[in-house]
């Protein structure tokens, strides 16, 4: 990072200037300025997190959490007393399992499903998103049948022997219990956002860009919702809002855009699922999954429909943001973005796992970046290596690969896929593993500094939306924002300190929003 000062001055939310105290003092009584004293603690930039979904940590608040869970008869035991709460016929939801952590066997049966919610129609999605659990109750529900019409993309998977549903379901699929499940009122909705928005700057972060459409009723609620919180209310966390690809027509009737609103809330970029996940298999790759020969994973849609989605999105001059786990959906998305000229905002790819080493330089141009994801390591391995084998590993999860090759990537958490802390991230970019592990860390020569990890999680965080003039480092003229730690990261002689260090203050225009001796300040 960039040499230590002592002291900043604010004013009007900005820095107007930098220096020692001593310094800064003096100017102070000079001027009619406001003076944070950083009281010898470290400071860096405002945390930035550049690809999230809030709306999901908050309906998590409100729901059966199973995340982190090590056995699946934990999770079937959680299932069955929340079931106990709930009125015969009530829809039982929560999120966060994942078979890989489960020590006594792999996903729950649909008979064991239904033996602990018997009464309860039932829908978990995986840790991922790109899967979930259904029970017999919700199949009925939703009337399931043989022949019934599933969603683009998505599958209801069958037992190989009674060609039943198992109770697992893959991506797309869940829209055909979604909408059975009644809607969150708006109140509800409000309250667990503005939870969720306290946590996250309880954590250090004072921007996010986060995807939310999908989960909180469109576009107009989502920016009603983070307007009222934000802008209105004051909370102080910057919100940069990536809008789902089936609202661009709202977007254009709207005339909103990328860019639209203040430094506090701002319309982003379009947002599109180009492919799933690797724990399903739906990732989609060039060659087939090393422990599934005759598997490639699974394109959401077809070239010609993105071409359509593009297209839209560029009529209204805005970028896309895609979703790319997989090789070949990265280089998909890149032949079509070839065909479209550039916008003033950078397209996204993001997640960006699995690479090859034709695909980096197409990634290399200053008009698109990777929105990476480091602590993904940590979730994905051991069992990643499974499914792309020996010879894929060295290129997938590759960050410093994209750094030193001249890609623009920032940092994010995926979050509620990872936890919403931005110093776990940080801690995988950087040693490559799980908090606890002893090993030296998967693909080491792909670890990063501490000072490249932090400038991915604050400079780089500016770059997806534009703002790099105005925020990412601590300068004269850009916005105040900070986060204050309780020990310097940049000095530790094991980066596993960064596990026991606290977040002291996140400062957001100039203003304390959150001090680890209060609370969040509204």
């Amino acid at each position: 990072m960039k040499p230590q000062v002592e002291a900043v001055v604010v004013e009007n939310g900005r820095f107007i200037d930098i220096g020692s105290k001593e310094e800064m003092m003096s100017y102070c009584s000079r001027h009619d300025a406001e003076i944070i004293d950083l009281e010898g603690k470290t400071v860096t930039p405002g945390l930035i997190d550049s690809h999230l979904h809030m709306s999901a940590i908050a309906i998590n608040l409100l729901n059966l959490d199973v995340t982190g869970l090590n056995s699946k008869e934990e999770m079937l035991r959680k299932i069955a007393s929340k079931a106990k709460t709930l009125k015969p016929g009530e829809w039982l939801l929560g999120r966060g399992w994942d078979e890989n952590l489960f020590t006594d066997g792999g996903i729950p049966t649909i008979s064991e499903l239904d033996y602990a919610a018997p009464n309860n129609p039932l829908l978990i999605p995986r840790v991922c998103g790109h899967a979930a659990l259904v029970n017999s109750k919700a199949l009925k529900i939703c009337q399931y049948h043989s022949e019934m019409t599933i969603p683009q993309g998505g599958a209801i998977v069958l037992d190989e022997t009674t060609k039943q549903p198992n109770g697992l379901i893959l991506e797309s699929a869940s829209e055909i219990f979604k909408q059975y499940i009644p809607k969150y009122s708006y109140e509800d909705l409000k309250g667990a956002l503005r939870r969720a928005i306290q946590i996250a700057m309880q954590k250090g972060l004072t921007s996010v860009h986060t995807n939310d459409p999908n989960f909180l009723g469109g576009l107009h609620t989502t920016y009603r919702l983070y307007d009222e919180l934000l802008n209105q209310e004051g909370l102080g966390l910057r919100a940069n809002l990536l809008i789902d690809h089936e609202y661009l027509n709202d977007l254009k009737e709207a005339g909103m855009y990328t860019g639209f609103g203040n430094e506090t809330l701002q319309i982003g970029a379009v947002k599109i699922f180009a492919d799933g996940a690797f724990g399903r298999r739906t990732a989609l790759l060039s060659e087939a999954y090393h422990d599934a020969p005759n598997s490639f994973g699974e394109a959401m849609y077809s070239n010609d429909e993105l071409f359509d989605i593009i297209r839209k999105a560029r009529e209204l001059s805005m970028p896309i943001a895609v979703h790319t786990i997989g090789d070949k959906a990265l280089e998909n998305i890149l032949d079509l973005l070839d065909q479209f000229p550039a916008v003033s905002h950078r397209d996204r790819l993001i997640h960006v796992q699995a690479l090859r080493k034709d695909l980096i330089p197409r990634l290399a141009v200053p008009t698109r970046i990777a929105d990476i994801q480091p602590r993904f390591v940590v979730g994905d391995f051991p069992w990643v290596e499974e499914r792309l084998g020996p010879e894929r590993l060295p290129r997938a999860y590759a960050w410093k690969t994209l750094m030193e090759s001249n890609v623009i990537c920032a940092g994010g958490s995926d979050s509620p896929v990872e936890p919403v802390d931005p110093l776990l991230g940080i801690h995988a970019a950087v040693t490559r593993k799980a908090p606890g592990d002893t090993h030296e860390g998967w693909n080491v020569k792909e670890k990063l500094s501490m000072q490249d990890a932090f400038k991915l999680f604050t400079k780089m965080g500016a770059y997806p939306t534009n703002e790099e003039t105005i925020k990412g480092t601590i300068s004269r003229g850009k916005l105040a924002d900070m986060t204050v730690y309780s020990h310097n990261p940049f000095k530790m002689e094991d980066p596993d300190e960064l596990l026991h260090t606290d977040i002291e203050m996140t400062i957001i225009g100039g203003n304390i929003q959150y001090e680890k001796s209060t609370t969040v300040k509204n």
